[in-house]
């Protein structure tokens, strides 16, 4: 007697629901996504239970005759593949959302399935029901044109499954997930969700184009969203980039505010988060992650979409043309921004001074120059020597100038604590932290000088002796050319030591031995297989943030105001190298709301 049997029917229908329908959410996915297909302009969704009681699908699509709807429950059966020039199906070229033919009938293997459905030319409508697997006959029924779907006792086909089933908030809020998901990439549908009766998600018909994407993505991610999002539009050799990305200011301690749609198909793809992670390196911490929308357009037979069963995973004929399109025109946008800041920076300050009421001082006022406010002369010096050696030197205009006023960042008024350099705009106040501002502006210098000429070095009067453990020295000395590269001179100088002869020439007094260990200490966590370049955002990040000028320097108004001039021209100084903001921009209707005067 042989082993091996052919499995039946309902054991293979069975199997095949556990592949596409693995929960709740699975199911309502596949549904909505056909609705999709059927070209409906609105979509109501409800579930209960968390959707294993209940999950309520109508549309107003197409809709389906009688005799489809007794074709749409049997397995394998679509209308979504195309047929190729020798009769076949065309797997190559698949421009619809669902394609398999498994949906209806996986689902109807494990739960009670009812389907009301009537053509949108069509005098009438028509209801199909399975359960458990078993099929029913089509009867006339009243109903509107497009369909509906409801699934009732999801798994009760299939116990052992519901075992797996997480709590009812869990399932709910996966069932929400994916229909935002499938929300943002066709912004021209409308959208309700409901749980229980209560309405989760309400989305109206957004117009074409990228302003109604837009609205419709920060309906879903947020207003704070689109106020601080990036448009990208790029093209490369046939594959088309659109999409919006938040500012670096505008940032999250995790991915998940991070979005990959292919050919309007929402995926799970690690390739967004490399290319994104690249794109931000020079603005970001490593714990910290930008919040982007991404929408690839890109010939079907270049893209295979069938490499997963619940479609959530696509495979790229060219991985690499993909990544490179994507780092690049994120990073087009990101100089684009120039030195804008999000919103959020100030809206994050204002929320932190409102609980607080100050009493009123009856102190005698302090002069400027005894807040550290230092009269006119000097010049940007040591902090804003170009790398070529020569000095920036900006003339500063009157106190009360408007020219100096109306510019973005204004005109400085003071200094606080020798750290925070305050200005006035046309319409408000700018309150800048010096150290993070020029960390910014020197790496961006440093960054254009190693793209063109080089770093211009400067000889040290005495070399300096650094001691360090003999494993940071032996890292630092077999690092000895690339740093040269970046005007840091040093050599092995006995065990557990290096001598430092040349320094970088845009920096004016440098400490040395600190930079030296902080160097060291980058270079243990790095890849041994990666050159500095390729991680230049740190090490220059390091030796940028011991080049700039530090909080508790006295700057005199013309620094202060070179400094912001230097912001204003310099791309990505609205925030340091580590993402935090550089400077905070209070609008005077805010500071006006603050003291009750609005």
């Amino acid at each position: 007697m042989s082993r091996i049997r052919r499995l039946s029917e309902g054991t293979i229908n069975r199997i095949a629901a556990g592949e596409v329908v693995e929960r709740p959410a699975s199911a309502v996915k596949e549904l909505v996504e056909n609705a999709l297909d059927a070209d409906a302009r609105h979509i109501d969704i409800a579930i209960d239970g968390g959707g294993r009681d209940l999950i309520r699908i109508a549309d107003d699509g197409f809709g389906m005759s009688a005799e489809e709807l007794s074709l749409a429950v049997e397995r394998h059966a679509t209308s979504k593949l195309g047929i190729d020039g020798e009769g076949r199906e065309d797997l190559h070229n698949i421009a619809t959302l669902g394609f398999r033919g498994e949906a209806l009938p996986s689902v109807g293997a494990v739960a009670r399935l009812a389907i009301v459905s009537r053509p949108r030319d069509g005098a009438s409508a028509h209801r199909i029901s399975v359960e458990g697997g078993h099929v029913g006959a089509v009867e006339p029924a009243p109903g509107r044109p497009g369909t509906v779907v409801e699934v009732r006792d999801l798994f009760y086909a299939t116990p052992a499954r519901l075992k797996f089933m997480k709590s009812e908030r869990a399932e709910t809020l996966a069932v929400s997930d994916v229909v935002k998901r499938l929300a943002m990439a066709n912004a021209e549908t409308g959208f309700t969700l409901t749980s229980g009766g209560r309405a989760l998600l309400r989305l109206e018909p957004e117009l074409p184009g990228a302003s109604g994407r837009l609205a419709r993505l920060g309906a879903i991610m947020g207003r704070d969203f689109a106020e601080n999002a990036l448009a990208i539009d790029a093209l490369r050799e046939g594959v088309a980039l659109s999409g919006f990305a938040g500012l670096p200011t505008y940032n999250r301690g995790t991915a998940q505010m991070q979005f990959l749609f292919v050919n309007g198909r929402p995926v799970r793809d690690k390739l967004i988060v490399g290319a994104v992670r690249g794109a931000y390196a020079d603005f970001l911490a490593r714990d910290r992650h930008p919040a982007v929308a991404l929408f690839v357009d890109i010939d079907p037979a270049d893209v295979d979409v069938n490499v997963h069963p619940a479609k959530a995973e696509v495979r790229f004929r060219d991985a690499g043309l993909v990544r490179g399109l994507i780092v690049g025109a994120l990073k087009h946008a990101l100089a684009g921004a120039g030195h804008r800041a999000s919103t959020t920076v100030a809206g994050a300050a204002l929320d932190a001074l409102r609980p607080v009421a100050a009493a009123p001082s009856y102190a005698e006022p302090h002069s400027y120059a005894s807040r550290g406010f230092a009269e006119s002369g000097g010049a940007w010096q040591g902090a804003f020597a170009d790398l070529g050696g020569h000095t920036a030197r900006v003339d500063i205009a009157p106190a009360d100038a408007a020219p100096d006023v109306a510019r973005p960042l204004g005109v400085a008024r003071g200094q606080l604590h020798e750290t925070y350099v305050v200005a006035q705009t046309a319409d408000g106040i700018v309150i800048v932290d010096q150290h993070a501002a020029h960390e910014r502006l020197v790496y961006e210098r440093m960054k254009k000088a190693m793209e063109t000429r080089g770093v211009a070095r400067q000889l040290l009067l005495i070399p300096e002796v650094v001691e360090l453990d003999e494993a940071e020295a032996a890292r630092l000395a077999a690092r000895a050319g690339e740093l040269a590269e970046l005007g840091f001179v040093l050599e092995a100088f006995g065990d557990g030591a290096v001598v430092v002869r040349e320094v970088p020439a845009i920096f004016g007094k440098l400490d040395v031995a600190g930079l030296v260990r902080d160097l060291a200490d980058d270079l243990s966590e790095l890849d041994e297989a990666l050159s500095l370049k390729e991680r230049l955002e740190e090490v220059c990040g390091t030796i940028a943030c011991h080049g700039s000028v530090r909080a508790g320097r006295r700057l005199t108004a013309e620094e202060m105001n070179a400094l912001l001039r230097e912001m204003e021209e310099t791309p990505h100084s609205g925030q340091c190298n580590h993402g935090r903001p550089t400077y905070v921009e209070l609008k005077l209707a805010d500071i006006e709301r603050l003291f009750g005067r609005r």
